[in-house]
């Protein structure tokens, strides 16, 4: 093989374990099997597990937020400039939730990896998140311009809690099929899109001069 074909070899037989089995519980010996390729060889590209593993994640999050700006540029095109809070909130939540949880897509290894990626906490994956933050910058920059009169720091609330949903939509929703007694239905990704888009639209469009919500402070105690 060439080297270019070695290195998709190594990635595409990594993708496929991390699909079914934890981070921790792949070695690199199984990776090297299953690639048909030798311990030299992934070193090389690679230089550890840690490092494969983070450019399988930006590689494949490069992709998914490939897919977010082209939903959000159209929404732009059609808005004139200025899209919808629905639409922006379409762009952002829709293609991750299509990805993790669309019967199509779901069984796809690389559905299957980010679906992982999103319930393990591992400090590669975590890094990268950490760090890397300025596509969500364009969904923030938007949002600004829907809602002109919304503080700035609503504006980031409403974006953290919208991603929080999907993060938890991915990474929980059999405990909320239990809870819900099957009345959720997780297998309608469309429904889910809709509802998550829904009430992220409410926390971000809502009075922005409601009376303030009374919070106790931390060790305080009733008279």
């Amino acid at each position: 093989m060439s080297s270019d074909q070695t290195k998709t070899a190594i990635l595409t037989a990594a993708e496929m374990l991390w699909a079914e089995r934890s981070f921790g519980e792949v070695t690199m010996r199984d990776i090297v099997a299953a690639a048909g390729v030798n311990l030299a060889a992934v070193n090389y590209h690679f230089g550890s597990k840690d490092e494969l593993l983070a450019e399988l994640f930006i590689s494949r999050t490069t992709v998914l937020n490939r897919e977010r700006f082209a939903e959000l540029k159209a929404a732009e095109l059609e808005g004139g400039g200025r899209p919808s809070v629905e639409a922006i909130l379409l762009a952002l939540v829709g293609p991750p939730l299509r990805w993790c949880l669309s019967p199509d897509l779901q069984r796809s290894a690389a559905a299957r990896f980010m679906t992982r990626a999103s319930v393990e906490t591992v400090p590669p994956i975590k890094k990268i998140v950490d760090r890397e933050f300025r596509h969500l910058q364009r969904f923030a920059t938007a949002l600004r311009l829907a809602l002109p009169h919304r503080d700035e720091v609503d504006i980031y609330w409403g974006l953290h809690f919208a991603l929080a949903m999907i993060r938890q939509t991915v990474t929980d929703s059999e405990r909320l099929k239990k809870l819900s007694g099957g009345l959720c239905d997780l297998n309608d990704t469309d429904d889910i899109i809709r509802r998550i888009v829904a009430v992220a639209k409410v926390a971000l469009v809502g009075s922005a001069t409601a009376a303030p919500i009374a919070v106790r402070a931390s060790g305080s105690r009733k008279s």
